[in-house]
Formats: C-alpha cells, sequence, structure tokens
C-alpha cells in the first residue's frame, strides 16, 4: 500500500482497502507540556504505535486527533485542556463515521494515561448502541502487562518518544537542549496516596504547580545522541507491537461480534436488541 494513514490516501484507495478488510486504529492524543519535548509527544507516540499496529494486521489509522483531555499539564500555557465529556462525544461521533464508513473492527490507543477516562465510555457506550464491539488498548497498560522488561530507565520513556517522533518522520522536531533534565519530585508528590486509589488520573483533581513536573527530560545535546535514543526507542516499539499479537487482537474482535449476537438472542433486553 501506498499508505496506511486514512488522512493522506486518496477516496479511492480506501474503498479499494475496505472491499477486503475493516480495520482501523485511531490513536487519541494530547497537546501538553512535556520538558523538552514538543507539545504533542504523546500524540506522535500513539501514533507511531498505531501505524506499527496497522502494518502487523493489515489495518488503516486515522491520525489528526491531537485535543483531548490533558489532565494536570493544564497549569502550562501550551497545554490545551478539553473535557473528559467532550471528548467522548467527539469519539462517538467519529466512532459512528468510521462504522458507517465500513470500518467494524475499531482500536483506539493512546499512550497518554488518563485517556481511559474518554475511551473506555465511548468503547461501552458504542457497544449498547450498535451491537459492534470495537476496542480500547491502553498502551500505558501494555506496558505494564508486557513489556516492563524493555523500560530499564525513565530514559526508556525518552527513548519512545524520540522513536516515534522518527517513525512518523518528525525526528528535527524534537530539540537539542540539556534544560530540562532533573531528578526532583513531582510538587505534588506528598498526595501519591490518594492520587493511587484509583487508575490513572482518575482518583481526584489536580494541577502540577511546576511546570518541571511534567515531564524532566534527558539531555538531548546533539544529532547523534537525539538519533541514537530514536533508534532504541523504535526498537521498543517494535518489540512492544510483536507482544501485543495483532493478528490475535483483531481476529477475536470478529469472535467476539458473533458471541455477542448470541448473547442478545438469549437476551432479548440487553440494550443492543433496543438500537434503533
Amino acid at each position: 500500500m501506498r499508505t496506511r494513514i486514512l488522512p493522506k490516501m486518496l477516496n479511492d484507495e480506501v474503498e479499494s482497502y475496505l472491499s477486503r478488510n475493516d480495520i482501523i486504529i485511531v490513536p487519541v492524543g494530547t497537546v501538553e507540556m512535556h520538558g523538552g519535548f514538543p507539545l504533542d509527544s504523546e500524540t506522535t507516540i500513539s501514533e507511531a504505535y498505531a501505524l506499527k499496529m496497522a502494518e502487523a494486521c493489515d489495518g488503516l489509522i486515522l491520525t489528526g486527533l491531537p485535543y483531548f483531555y490533558a489532565g494536570a499539564t493544564a497549569s502550562g500555557r501550551g497545554t490545551v485542556q478539553v473535557s473528559v465529556r467532550e471528548g467522548i462525544d467527539y469519539l462517538m461521533g467519529i466512532a459512528r463515521s468510521l462504522l458507517r464508513q465500513g470500518f467494524k473492527r475499531q482500536i483506539y490507543i493512546s499512550f497518554h494515561g488518563p485517556a481511559h477516562m474518554t475511551c473506555s465510555p465511548v468503547i461501552r457506550d458504542f457497544f449498547d448502541e450498535t451491537g459492534v464491539p470495537i476496542l480500547y488498548m491502553d498502551l500505558t497498560m501494555q506496558m505494564l502487562k508486557n513489556a516492563k522488561d524493555l523500560f530499564e530507565t525513565m530514559d526508556s520513556f525518552h527513548a519512545i518518544t524520540a522513536g516515534a517522533y522518527k517513525i512518523m518522520g518528525r525526528l528535527e522536531d524534537i530539540p537539542l537542549t540539556t534544560e530540562y533534565y532533573h531528578e526532583d519530585a513531582q510538587s505534588c508528590s506528598r498526595f501519591d496516596d490518594i492520587f493511587g486509589l484509583a487508575y490513572q488520573s482518575a482518583a481526584t483533581g489536580y494541577y502540577f504547580a511546576e511546570k518541571k513536573d511534567h515531564m524532566s527530560t534527558t539531555a538531548i545535546p546533539d544529532e547523534e545522541t537525539r538519533e541514537k535514543l530514536a533508534q532504541e526507542g523504535m526498537q521498543i516499539i517494535r518489540q512492544m507491537v510483536d507482544r501485543m499479537d495483532l493478528p490475535h487482537v483483531v481476529e477475536q474482535m470478529k469472535e467476539l461480534e458473533e458471541y455477542n449476537r448470541e448473547v442478545a438472542k438469549k437476551c432479548p433486553w440487553v440494550p443492543m436488541n433496543q438500537k434503533k
């Protein structure tokens, strides 16, 4: 294929793809302060993962979704903060459109910690509305579940960021700088005991008091260091995607739809049977 990125495709190319498959991966990002990396770091990471995932399962990806709930980074004036509810409604509209277009197997992904608050409600409400089981894959959870051994130090996170920009052809967007590295605790760290009472940022509300709270960035003094970091990051991304076993995931999505049809026959009162 000339490209798997839907906005870069011709309409005829999309229709040709849909004649043989129905998989689309939707990376959900943010624009937020991110230390010495560009504001769209977590958008770019998600898009790079999506591209490698699409290659692994013969899917397409829908890029260009950077403006969602950021969270505690709203204290940075570069952060675009969209409410959780606004993000849910927007993604629901996109999911409905994609289904009308013919994409039944939709996979939403994000490397942004709080993204589950936006994506998970969409997955469940969309299923009750349409009877189609779309999927959310939390990349942070995948990292903790299947790839902890790949993250030897905090620099592994920085490597992923650089690797993602490299994959998306944007490595030069990462500035050469050494001024964002530090080992200071976050200004809100004394509240970690209550922050940990729910998944990611879903326990309570707070903002970062200091810009350095998100995130300390490894020194990148020259192009050679940036390239080396990117190569390390690309390797981690490829290994994580291999461990996700996307062919198995998309096959299970197809089988789950059949399973749900059988359940709906036995239980006519379930919401999917009430859809208009």
